[in-house]
């Protein structure tokens, strides 16, 4: 139960899981249409951050009250980031990158309580390694589909987990919305938790 009612900007059916872990239901899933094209020598955090927030108020244009919670995901190699594949042989290209080396996920958190226009953003970072995949390897991994609309190509919480020996951080982070930070963000703009009961 919430003192107020929470839209979730996204589309995304593992945010809604995730929440939905942690005994949060939104009252209404509101996905924001925007342009995602990366601008030319924009930053990863830079860009996650600036899709939140334009998601977020995109939303939020869109509603007389409640509190607006958006995120954005990438997945990045130094400084490039890893979109999601457009086609087999793109989630091959990114696997083969990945394959035997750390990279970053981050999630840019953008919530808007819309009775007084609070804001409130969080930048949230994992690294996460994955084992030297062998051909064969990624060959059946694509076959199997799950690469599809996932980040960098490949999904933690599904077969994928048998390549990632290591991450450095939030588990969740890398599925698509680190609950602690999302957790404390909602508190702080008033989400009343209604804890289950043995």
């Amino acid at each position: 139960m919430s003192l107020l009612n929470l839209i979730l900007a996204s589309a995304s059916p593992r945010r809604a899981d995730l929440l939905a872990q942690i005994g949060v239901t939104p009252h209404a899933v509101d996905p924001a249409d925007i342009d995602e094209t990366q601008h030319k020598d924009e930053l990863p955090r830079v860009y996650a951050a600036r899709l939140a927030k334009t998601k977020a108020e995109a939303v939020a244009s869109r509603h007389d009250s409640g509190l607006i919670l958006a995120a954005d995901t990438v997945v990045t190699v130094g400084r490039r980031v890893l979109d999601k594949p457009t086609d087999e042989t793109d989630a091959r290209r990114h696997l083969t990158l990945l394959s035997g080396r750390r990279h970053r996920v981050t999630t840019a958190l953008t919530l808007i309580r819309k009775e007084d226009g609070r804001v409130w953003s969080r930048l949230v970072e994992t690294q996460v390694k994955l084992k030297r995949l062998s051909d064969p390897e990624i060959t059946a991994y694509l076959a199997s589909g799950e690469w599809q609309g996932k980040a960098g190509g490949y999904a933690i919480q599904g077969i994928a987990a048998r390549f990632v020996p290591w991450i450095g951080g939030s588990y969740s982070n890398v599925v698509g919305l680190p609950l602690t930070e999302t957790a404390g963000m909602l508190e702080a703009a008033g989400l009343v938790w209604e804890w289950p009961k043995a």
